[in-house]
């Protein structure tokens, strides 16, 4: 009997071989279809691959590997890490400049301050001084780090707070000798950063007891009685030129690219006269603007050096330099005047072109301004630097270009100068808008 005699049958076996011939197709289908796609693919997108010609059944995708290490962190960000400062000593320097608007509108010439209180040691440019000087004596064999050497200052405050800063930080120690009427933040300071601190009676720098023939005394008895082979050192800011040359190659550089060398005056106390001097050197010779800058002395009361530069003498006919027993005038102003020439402040005399005389006064005043109306709060020398650039700027063409030093925080200054500006009521709200008649300036416009 055949398939033909049962119409059923043959039906069912026709279905049945359909269903079979299906899944051989598409088990046959599963195999080739990527082969018949990647071949689809290659007409789109021209020649295969390498990855292309991997047999179909073992064809994996590419696996793509990560980095996450830091190295690779930076280049995703596309932009170099700058250096890490090494130690304390790495954030000396780079001090920001800025615009003071409230001076800059009072005079009509754009007045600004290096912020050299945002020095990264003991805040002051006497962090670049303490440095070089720490540096040279190193390489002259003066000082070896870790045999228990000591560095010996005389000083008003600022160089010694720098001083003891980075002796811990280079394995040193410190003993600072300064005046009894200095005020009582910075040997307090002192003496949490480590230091040993002498406070004497102020003398005249002819007498072995003025604060500075005093360390130098202290360095020398060191050195001779040393039982350990350890050695003081006299640090000596006021002689020393790795003082001033500190600020050749630091501030003045700094300044002038700030500026774009674009300034007309340069505006600076002096105290040991390396900033001044430094500064003036850099920017008037080596860098050759001469005549085209005016750097200004800012002098406090008590101080010769005003009349050293304006009429070339410290004190009348009768007074010899460096004699005096006594100052005329007790400025509360800390960190700059001085009755004497010192080496540092020889260096870039004959660079400085004029003077200005500051009272007391007028650098409270300023002080008290600066916070009123700009938020900035500063110390004694630093008011006076202001003052200065203040007056010289009402001597100079309109829209000229002035730079003075911010050398100090008012936080070193408050039991003594702002206990004054307090005690004078000039911390009282006032309205006064007139900054020259303030500062008793109207006749100087």
């Amino acid at each position: 009997m055949s398939l033909n005699d049962h119409p059923k049958a043959y039906g069912t076996a026709a279905v049945a071989f359909a269903f079979v011939a299906g899944i051989l197709m598409t088990l046959g289908f599963k195999d080739i279809y990527p082969d018949l796609e990647r071949r689809y693919q290659r007409r789109r997108r021209g020649p295969s691959s390498s990855a292309d010609s991997r047999p179909a059944s073992t064809y994996l995708p590419p696996v793509k590997l990560e980095d996450h290490t830091r190295s690779s962190r930076q280049s995703i960000v596309g932009v170099p890490a700058p250096p890490i400062p090494e130690g304390i000593e790495g954030c000396i320097g780079n001090t920001p400049l800025f615009k003071i608007k409230s001076l800059s509108e009072a005079t009509g010439c754009e007045i600004l301050a290096k912020a050299e209180f945002l020095n990264g040691a003991g805040q002051s440019p006497k962090d670049r001084v303490a440095l070089n000087m720490i540096q040279m004596a190193e390489e002259e064999g003066l000082l070896t780090p870790g045999q228990g050497d000591t560095i010996y200052e005389g000083t008003v405050g600022s160089t010694g707070i720098s001083l003891a800063t980075l002796a811990r930080a280079k394995g040193y120690k410190a003993y600072i000798c300064m005046p009894n009427d200095q005020s009582k933040e910075k040997s307090d300071l002192l003496h949490h950063l480590g230091a040993t601190v002498e406070r004497v009676t102020p003398a005249p720098i002819t007498s072995t007891q003025h604060f500075v023939n005093l360390a130098r005394t202290r360095a020398r008895e060191h050195t001779a009685s040393s039982e350990d082979k350890s050695k003081g050192f006299f640090a000596d800011q006021f002689e020393s030129l790795a003082n001033y040359r500190a600020h050749v190659k630091t501030t003045g550089p700094e300044i002038w690219h700030q500026t774009g060398g674009q300034l007309d005056a340069f505006v600076a106390g002096a105290g040991t006269g390396g900033t001044i001097s430094g500064i003036s050197v850099f920017l008037k010779q080596e860098m050759g603007m001469g005549r085209n800058l005016k750097v200004v002395l800012a002098d406090p009361e008590g101080s010769g050096l005003y009349n050293k530069v304006k009429h070339g003498v410290m004190f009348s006919n009768t007074e010899k330099e460096g004699t005096r027993r006594r100052q005329q005038v007790d400025s509360i102003v800390e960190g700059i005047g001085i009755n004497r020439l010192t080496e540092n402040f020889e260096a870039g005399r004959e660079l400085i072109d004029d003077a200005v005389k500051v009272t007391d006064l007028q650098a409270m005043k300023m002080a008290r301004w600066l916070v009123e109306k700009d938020g900035i709060f500063i110390g004694s020398s630093s008011a006076v630097n202001c003052v200065a650039a203040v007056a010289t700027a009402l001597r100079m063409p309109k829209n000229s270009r002035i730079v003075t030093i911010l050398c100090d925080s008012g936080t070193r200054h408050l039991s003594k100068f702002w206990k004054n500006v307090g005690e004078m009521g000039l911390e009282e709200e006032h309205e006064q808008t007139n900054l020259l008649a303030l500062l008793g300036l109207e006749d100087e416009k």
